[in-house]
């Protein structure tokens, strides 16, 4: 974020806490219960956005080093990202060109070849077909033209983006719509991972990024654990396309009233959570950035995320791991332990019967924004059908 957008900001903030009010939209908005339990939707969402579409993987230091990779399959597509010799970034579909096996599983580092475990193909980093046992029975199969099917893929600001189709064309800033200003400022690329986690909760995708939309839920949901260091129903909202970002005020925001305003540090006075739409949570926090991305499971009401803790400096000692332990353990335990029950105790609610609809109110902006993108997204495609 640029300096003068941090001093915007800042002057925000200072003046909803002032008038104890926070960002408004302009009405309520009723969401239909159906956005959560309509299959049809489901599936239209799983074709729109996690197949066709294009997703954010995470940061770039995911594969830091040339032959590092790692497979990806929560989109419901099975692929395979490497850094190639040349330090550039491949995306290919994990699936051998014989007989559809896949050609890796996990992540690792310091590969040259992929070798299918069924019959022995071998595929180089780039994803071209470098040799195959008997060579001559498939001579009429141009080896050139059998190698792992490419995926549209981009690394840009310090950040990982793929598409599972191979016909998807894409342009991050298009895609960004003005963000990339606040994460071109964040020096993602000098970040290291920590740590990856994977969960698995009964409730629809939609509701686990509902979770981040908004700070009215704190001191009521979160006492002992988030409210005491944040302002509860005070922020800030932006749209960015189909995108958006939220700021929280930490409870030393006070502190900048006695700065003046070359002094100001937004971030060590805030939460920045960002929505990369349709289904990635980038929150910057002072010293560390965490991000969730959440896929629809098999079902309407599944969902399988996986949340990642990245940080300024790589652990070099104990005291530094206690240090990044304590704090990925804390935020697991407040949404494993307070936030998600609620949203699958939501989920189940929904199929009593009790509403129509949800009502995000005037102080739930950000709600409203992503609601109303992932209806105007689907909205789209079946006018263009």
């Amino acid at each position: 974020m640029r300096r003068d957008d941090q001093i915007a900001e800042v002057r925000k903030l200072l003046a909803h806490l002032d008038r104890r009010t926070t960002a408004w939209a302009d009405g309520i908005y009723r969401n239909p219960i159906t956005d959560y339990t309509c299959p049809n939707q489901a599936a239209r969402e799983r074709d729109l956005f996690f197949r066709k579409g294009v997703i954010n993987v995470g940061l770039s230091c995911l594969l830091p080093r040339p032959g590092d990779w790692m497979t990806h399959d929560y989109t419901g597509v099975p692929i395979l990202l490497v850094r190639r010799q040349d330090g550039t970034l491949g995306a290919f579909l994990n699936v051998c060109r014989h007989r559809g096996a896949r050609v890796a599983e996990g992540s690792g580092s310091g590969e040259r070849d992929f070798r299918c475990p069924y019959h022995g193909w071998c595929y180089g980093l780039d994803g071209a077909l470098i040799a195959r046992p008997d060579e001559r029975s498939f001579a009429a199969a141009d080896r050139s033209t059998h190698g792992l099917r490419p995926l549209p893929v981009a690394e840009k600001y310090g950040m990982i983006w793929v598409s599972p189709s191979p016909e998807t064309h894409f342009d991050v800033d298009d895609l960004l719509a003005g963000l990339e200003i606040d994460l071109a400022a964040y020096r993602l690329d000098t970040y290291h991972h920590y740590e990856t986690r994977v969960l698995r909760r009964r409730m629809n995708w939609k509701l686990a990024v509902d979770t981040f939309g908004e700070s009215y839920h704190l001191q009521h949901l979160h006492p002992n654990t988030v409210d005491p260091l944040f302002y509860s129903n005070r922020c800030t909202f932006d749209p960015f396309g189909l995108n958006h970002r939220m700021i929280i005020a930490r409870k030393n925001f006070d502190e900048l009233r006695d700065l003046p305003e070359a002094e100001w540090d937004l971030f060590d006075h805030t939460a920045i959570i960002c929505v990369l739409f349709p289904n990635t949570v980038f929150t910057f926090q002072r010293d560390h950035v965490e991000t969730w991305h959440m896929f629809p499971g098999d079902e309407v009401d599944e969902t399988v995320m996986y949340v990642s803790l990245y940080i300024p400096e790589p652990v070099d000692n104990p005291k530094a791991k206690e240090h990044w332990d304590r704090n990925f353990n804390l935020l697991m335990a407040t949404v494993e332990m307070e936030d998600f029950p609620t949203c699958e105790g939501m989920q189940r609610g929904f199929a009593s019967g009790a509403q129509d609809a949800i009502i995000f109110g005037r102080n739930e902006p950000a709600l409203q924004h992503y609601h109303k993108s992932i209806r105007t997204a689907l909205a789209e495609t079946v006018a263009a059908e």
